[in-house]
Formats: structure tokens, sequence, C-alpha cells
């Protein structure tokens, strides 16, 4: 019987590929989002089941715990949905702005996974594990300027996960992060930047193969796949180019005299 799993945030980006990565190696995917046109043209894609979902909303996500408990039960939940609001310094930047990165990437994962832990543990005893794979990001371990609210969102996110991996002790579930860097996907920097797509654009420029979504993707999966034992902790993940968070190499890489 194939497993199943649910991925957040799955209308676009890293979630969207996630999606399609879990259906190619035979999963019955659950993809959540809140745009239900982008959520219908993945199913016609993939045949991923779908259902709208606002992870800040206790009544969505009440009722995604619900319908996942009737449809079929859960092997692994793949937190995605988040993302980045604004560009401006601590002093200046907009507090709705914070508050919104915060609502999604924290509240939302911490409603999500306390709603779906019943179903993933009634999953573990039928399959003897489950999964809960969280999106974080590389800026919640290295601040930056004009990224201060993403920063501490981040931050937070990780908080999370490291205390649930601990809460979890004892139990067959395995609690995954993985913490990606510099990502080029279609929505990501437009949305923090308002739109402005040269703004957006300016961020991946010169840079020589940034991650894609699909990259992140396959080490969503490769995390769940991995014998049931083994548990990945942390899986920090970026482009050849990015060494570290302050450390980008614009233009060819190649190799030195």
């Amino acid at each position: 019987m194939a497993r199943r799993v649910v991925v957040t945030g799955a209308s676009s980006g890293i979630g969207a590929a996630t999606v399609r990565t879990f259906r190619a190696r035979g999963w019955d995917v659950l993809a959540v989002a809140r745009r239900a046109d982008r959520l219908e043209a993945l199913a016609a894609e993939t045949g991923a089941d779908t259902l709208v979902v606002d992870v800040t909303d206790a009544d969505d996500v009440a009722a995604l715990a619900a319908h996942v408990a009737a449809t079929g039960g859960l092997h692994a939940l793949v937190n995605n949905a988040g993302g980045a609001l604004g560009s401006a310094t601590v002093e200046e930047s907009d507090v709705e702005d914070w508050r919104t990165m915060f609502e999604v990437n924290v509240l939302g994962t911490k409603r999500v996974t306390a709603a779906l832990l019943p179903v993933l543990r009634d999953g573990a005893r039928t399959s003897g594990s489950a999964d809960i794979v969280t999106v974080t990001s590389t800026a919640g371990f290295v601040s930056y300027e004009n990224g201060g609210g993403y920063n501490a969102a981040k931050a937070a996110q990780h908080a999370l996960v490291g205390a649930l991996r601990l809460e979890l002790n004892g139990e067959p579930i395995r609690v995954v992060e993985v913490a990606p860097g510099l990502v080029k996907t279609e929505e990501f920097a437009l949305n923090r930047f308002g739109g402005d797509s040269a703004k957006a654009a300016a961020v991946y420029d010169g840079v020589e193969d940034p991650l894609g979504a699909e990259d992140v993707a396959e080490a969503i999966v490769h995390s769940v796949e991995l014998p049931a034992h083994v548990n990945l902790d942390l899986v920090t993940i970026r482009p050849v180019a990015q060494s570290a968070q302050h450390k980008l190499a614009r233009g060819p890489l190649t190799p030195q005299a």
C-alpha cells in the first residue's frame, strides 16, 4: 500500500516541487495551500489530492486534520508553508509584515503539526514509523541586514523543531529540518520585494546554478525514504556558489591556479 504525505505551501516553489517528487516515487499526496486554482493545476499534472487550507486559520487546520483522518490516514507531513515579507531595517520595517511571517512560518507550523500528530501516530502504529519534515532556512541561523523579521521567524521555527524532536523522543516519529540557503523560485523573492521584479532578479544576478525548488524537494523526499532508524536532524542545503550566508560568488565558478 502506498504511503501518504501532506505537503503544505504546495501551490508553488518548493512545495509544488515536493508534491511532484513524492508522486514520482509512488506516494499518495495531499497537497495543501490557499490558492485553489494552483492546486487544481497541480492535481491535473500529478494526480495528487488537494485541499484548500490557510495554515494561519485554526478552523481550516482542524478541517484538514478531520479530512486526513477520514480519507486514509497519514505517514508523513512536510511543513513547507512560509515566506518572507519586506526588506527594511528592524527600525523601519512594518510590524504587520513581521506578524504575518510569524503567523505563517511559526504558528502555522505549530498548528498543522499539533493537529496532525494524532493521525501520524496512527500511521506509525500501522507502518512502524512516521515523519515530520519542516522547511526552515539558513536565515534562522545567521542574521543579515534588512531581514530581521524573516531571521526571527525562521529562528523561532528552528527552535520549534528542536523542541518537538525532544518531545517525541521514544516514539517512532522522525523530526527532520531542511534549511535551504539561496533557492531561485518563481515567487519567493518577488513576494519579499512586494512584486518588484527587478529587485527580485537582482538577488540571483550572476549566481551560477543557484538551487532550484527541485533540489530541495529531492532532499526532503530522501530524508523520509531513508531506513526508518536513520534521522537527518538538520539538512543545510546551499548552492556551491554560496559558501555561507554572507559569502556568495557571482560569476563563473572556475578552478584557481
